[in-house]
């Protein structure tokens, strides 16, 4: 019985690296509730240190690795760094999934995770560094991953508030393995839809405020997301055209994302548009559409 459950757990998949001595294998996993089982674990607000430059930059080397597709040499990188690579398949749409996590508990598990699709080249990514804080954007982010094909996940592993000062606040970090991950896909020009929570008040009447960040001016798509949300009845701000609050500005992977040319949309969301209502659902609809675009158009 041990051996069936263990068969039926796993898939098999022929190895594309010509020094594995044996087949990898796929578990196969409700990928939504993985992620969000991950995200949830930050509500305990652990002490968070950041990596030192050393690790960061074995991690950043082992992501851009497997990026590019050298299986073999990011698994070496990032294992020196503490972290692994699993293959997943999602059980309910049944793609394929690499994840990258920390290989035990401790300090390296809230440094983040990262989940590619592995069927197809990366084309787009969306960005969590917020979790739990900023409440139902891990929900969100896990969807938009399952719903579309040739995207990454890129999710912080600590609440903003854990770490000393701003430590844990990703977004305004650079020493975060979340801006180290972003930053190896920026230098491929994936673009990036970045998403954030926001409580509507009288100065905040919007379901969702979109920026470009340190951008001044906005790419096609983002001004095509900011209609496709008006038109589901979804009230935005645009930070390039408006007088917005919020705008990022002051988002380093946004800073990040101009250096190197990359598309990078800084959605900031209202509590109904990224909960479990009809606003939500609508915003989903929207923000679908616009990884499926980059999806279809992809550098890759």
């Amino acid at each position: 019985m041990g051996v069936a459950l263990t068969l039926l757990g796993c898939q098999a998949v022929p190895s594309d690296d010509a020094n594995a001595g044996r087949p990898r294998t796929r578990e196969l996993v409700d990928l939504s509730a993985r992620i969000l089982e991950y995200a949830r674990q930050s509500e305990a607000r652990t002490a968070y240190t950041p990596p030192d430059d050393t690790r960061r930059e074995r991690l950043a080397r082992g992501v851009g690795h497997l990026l590019d597709g050298d299986r073999a040499v990011a698994e070496k990188l990032l294992g020196d760094a503490g972290f692994r690579v699993a293959g997943l398949t999602d059980t309910a749409s049944g793609r394929r999934y690499d994840e990258v996590a920390a290989r035990e508990p401790g300090a390296e598990a809230r440094w983040g995770r990262l989940y590619v699709n592995a069927d197809a080249g990366v084309r787009w990514s969306v960005q969590v560094p917020h979790p739990v804080a900023d409440r139902g954007t891990e929900s969100l982010g896990a969807r938009l991953l399952e719903g579309t094909p040739g995207g990454a996940l890129v999710l912080a592993g600590a609440h903003r508030t854990a770490g000393r000062g701003d430590a844990a606040d990703v977004a305004h970090r650079t020493d975060s393995v979340f801006h180290a991950i972003v930053s190896e896909l920026q230098k491929r020009g994936i673009p990036g839809l970045q998403l954030h929570g926001f409580a509507r008040t009288q100065d905040r009447p919007y379901d969702a405020i979109l920026s470009t960040g340190a951008a001044q001016t906005a790419p096609e798509e983002a001004a095509e997301l900011a209609e496709l949300m008006e038109g589901r009845d979804l009230r935005v701000c645009r930070g390039w055209a408006d007088r917005c609050p919020l705008e990022g500005t002051t988002n380093v992977q946004g800073k990040t994302a101009k250096r190197h040319d990359a598309t990078f949309i800084h959605a900031e969301l209202a509590p109904g548009a990224r909960g479990d209502g009809p606003e939500a659902a609508r915003a989903l609809t929207a923000l679908s559409t616009l990884l499926s675009t980059w999806s279809g158009t992809g550098r890759r």
